[in-house]
């Protein structure tokens, strides 16, 4: 059996990787996991050191669309993920995608104006 090179093998992140990935400060999210009872990353050790899965990642990222892009106050952001959740992973999907176009879209433009110079 070959070994999936594509799959990503680390299982958790720490506090300062995720808050690299959102480019957010780590009290941001510490603040979060206070306020929304759904975001609850893995502690360990006696320092409570915490581990961010896959499946935390993607709360985060609900989080941070619903607060940063869209500029929801964090109660108002609470009630969305306790009341529709669904609606609101399918939102932040919808977001990330459409954001990656527009990314690939601007690369492009770019790479015409280079051209055509």
């Amino acid at each position: 059996m070959a070994l999936n090179l594509d799959k990503n093998l680390k299982l958790y992140y720490s506090i300062s990787e995720v808050a690299r990935m959102f480019d957010i400060n780590e009290s941001t999210l510490r603040y979060w996991e206070k306020e929304i009872p759904t975001l609850k990353p893995k502690t360990s050790g006696a320092s409570l050191i915490r581990q961010y899965s896959e499946k935390d990642i993607e709360q985060v990222k609900l989080i941070y669309n619903l607060i940063k892009v869209r500029g929801f106050k964090i109660a108002a952001a609470r009630k969305i993920l306790s009341a529709n959740r669904k609606g609101a992973d399918k939102t932040s999907d919808v977001l990330t995608k459409l954001m990656a176009i527009r990314d690939e879209l601007q690369l492009m433009k770019s790479q015409l104006d280079r051209t055509f110079v």
